[in-house]
């Protein structure tokens, strides 16, 4: 496992276009989620264990939000042939299992990836009504221990995009597992 850290984000930069297939077998474009005032995309996996310590705590913050016109998107974008657990149907019964309430994305050809500059797993995005990010970092501060978050930053991230705030500077990086680029990739 390749420690890797999310470079800052270019802020003010527009949210890249993208069109992928679920793991529910439904299709999402960024057209979709136009009427959000905030967007959130989480590029996520199965198999990393930095996903899976802060997973039910972004389920929760996902849940949070569902009536607040903010929408979740996850996008895996790993090349499973060395992580069987991100082939799509295991994605489809982690899912289903953990009753995620927003999409979750695959990204098989690893373009959508590239286009937002992922790195990592979780390598989390905040964009605005008009689909400009305004934020790119970790979810709070103990990815390893909930009960020793004292900082949730990407909720501070999207309650402040929702009273029409500037989001708090500056935004400490996410950490995780390097995604794990196919030969193509």
């Amino acid at each position: 496992m390749a420690l890797t850290y999310t470079p800052a984000g270019e802020l003010g930069s527009s949210c890249p276009d993208f069109k992928l297939p679920s793991v529910d077998q439904k299709s999402y474009s960024l057209n979709d989620f136009k009427k959000s005032e905030v967007l959130v995309v989480m590029f996520i996996c199965n198999h990393c264990p930095y996903v899976k310590a802060i997973e039910d705590r972004m389920l929760a913050l996902a849940h949070d939000f569902k009536n607040k016109n903010v929408s979740f998107v996850g996008i895996c974008s790993n090349d499973p042939s060395d992580h069987p657990e991100d082939q799509p149907e295991e994605l489809f019964k982690r899912w289903r299992e953990k009753n995620y309430d927003f999409p979750y994305l695959i990204d098989a050809k690893q373009v959508v990836a590239h286009a937002f500059g992922a790195v990592c797993t979780p390598d989390l995005y905040v964009f605005n009504a008009d689909k400009k990010l305004a934020y790119r970092g970790r979810l709070d501060d103990s990815w390893r221990n909930p009960a020793k978050v004292q900082k949730q930053e990407l909720r501070d991230a999207i309650e402040a995009l929702l009273a029409k705030r500037a989001v708090a500077q500056p935004q400490n990086p996410a950490m995780g597992c390097s995604i794990k680029w196919s030969d193509l990739g």
